[in-house]
């Protein structure tokens, strides 16, 4: 199938509340990347009070406390759709306090515990020190095999069962600062605590889950044509491994 002929629905979840730290560039990277190939775009952006409707993709960002308790109950409203999509092979991509309300529960101080939608087998409980600074993950299942990002956050995340980590932190923090882990990954869900935006500069990230919607859609796999990326791998390249 030519790629001018294919398709691919992306839904952003409750960007007037979450999206701290340039994380609607991640939308603009995915969107970019499969219209530079002439894939089209059904694209629509989901906010408090919303129905979510059946998506290839969905992405929510990162917030403060407030907003993320704002959207917590809402968003646990459409916990049974949203796994249902998960089982069916949608894409999910979560950034910090996205990525928190992916697992079973966050934890805040002094405060009731935010559900999660259970999409990966992970929780969080904040931290009494704040993790800033850039990130450098070695992953086992992308090449080139490193992610880059900021980290900005003193939610403490932990992994349990089936749900693994992206990688292994070779700088900064990762999760919880403890056990080298950063990010998780559950079938198509990804979560991470990278800002930056994440998938500008990391863009064979952003190609992996361009095509693992695209076989959710159309049920097997599809080669992209290759970009020039040439300035996305230079900014990649600079920040492997630099300290904040």
């Amino acid at each position: 199938m030519q790629e001018s002929n294919l398709s691919i629905s992306i839904a952003h979840l409750y960007p007037k509340l979450l999206n701290l730290y340039g994380d609607m560039g991640n939308i603009i990277t995915l969107i970019k990347r499969c219209e530079w190939r002439g894939i089209n775009v059904e694209f629509e952006q989901i906010n408090t009070g919303d129905c979510i409707k059946n998506h290839d993709l969905y992405f929510i960002g990162g917030g403060q406390d407030k907003q993320q308790e704002e959207v917590a109950q809402e968003l646990y409203s459409h916990k049974d759709e949203l796994t249902a999509q998960r089982d069916e092979g949608a894409v999910f991509l979560g950034i910090c306090g996205g990525y928190q309300l992916f697992g079973h529960y966050y934890q805040p101080h002094d405060k009731d515990k935010l559900p999660g939608i259970s999409l990966m087998d992970a929780y969080t409980i904040a931290g009494n020190k704040r993790f800033i600074g850039n990130v450098t993950v070695k992953t086992d299942f992308l090449t080139p095999n490193t992610l880059v990002g900021f980290e900005n956050h003193s939610g403490l995340t932990y992994l349990q069962g089936e749900t693994k980590p992206l990688g292994i932190v070779s700088t900064g923090h990762g999760n919880n600062g403890k056990d080298g882990f950063e990010g998780a990954r559950f079938k198509n869900v990804f979560g991470t605590y990278l800002h930056g935006s994440l998938l500008p500069k990391n863009p064979h990230f952003a190609d992996m889950l361009i095509s693992l919607a695209l076989e959710k859609r159309y049920g097997h796999k599809i080669e992209l044509e290759k970009l020039d990326d040439k300035l996305e791998w230079e900014t990649h390249n600079s920040l492997i491994d630099k300290p904040y």
